[in-house]
C-alpha cells in the first residue's frame, strides 16, 4: 500500500516538473518568436503558469513539513496571477503606442499600427499652413 507521504511527494514532484516545463516553453517562445507582440505573449502566459505551479508545489511541501498552512507562497501566487496579465497588457499598449513593427504574416491589424491612417481628429482642427 502506498503511504500518504509518497503520494504527496508525487504531487509535489508533478507541480515542480510542470512548473519547469511551462517555464521552458516560455523561454523557447521568447527566443524563437518573430516580433515583440509574439515574444510578449509566450512568456507572459507560460511564466505565470510555471511560477504558479512551482509555488503551489512549494506551498504543499512546506505545509507538510511545518504542519501548518504556508500562506507566503499562496499570497505570492495570487499576486502573480493578478499582476502578470496587467503588466503584459501595459507592455502591449506601450508597444502599440510606440508603433513597434510587427511580423508581416500576423493576422489581424490593429488600427494603431496603420501607417496610412492619419490622426482622426486632424479633420476637425483648422489647418496651420498659410493659404497661398
Amino acid at each position: 500500500m502506498i503511504g500518504f507521504y509518497t503520494v504527496m511527494e508525487g504531487i509535489i514532484a508533478f507541480f515542480l516538473v510542470a512548473g519547469g516545463v511551462f517555464a521552458f516553453i516560455g523561454s523557447l517562445g521568447l527566443a524563437r518568436l518573430q516580433d515583440f507582440y509574439m515574444r510578449l505573449h509566450g512568456p507572459s502566459k507560460t511564466s505565470t503558469l510555471g511560477v504558479g505551479c512551482t509555488l503551489i508545489g512549494s506551498m504543499i511541501y512546506f505545509s507538510l513539513t511545518n504542519h501548518t498552512i504556508s500562506l507566503q507562497e499562496l499570497l505570492i501566487t495570487i499576486f502573480l496571477f493578478v499582476t502578470a496579465p496587467v503588466s503584459a497588457h501595459m507592455l502591449a499598449k506601450c508597444a502599440l503606442h510606440q508603433k513597434l513593427p510587427h511580423y508581416e504574416r500576423t493576422k489581424g491589424r490593429p488600427e494603431e499600427l496603420d501607417e496610412e491612417q492619419e490622426d482622426p481628429d486632424a479633420a476637425d482642427r483648422p489647418s496651420t499652413t498659410p493659404a497661398p
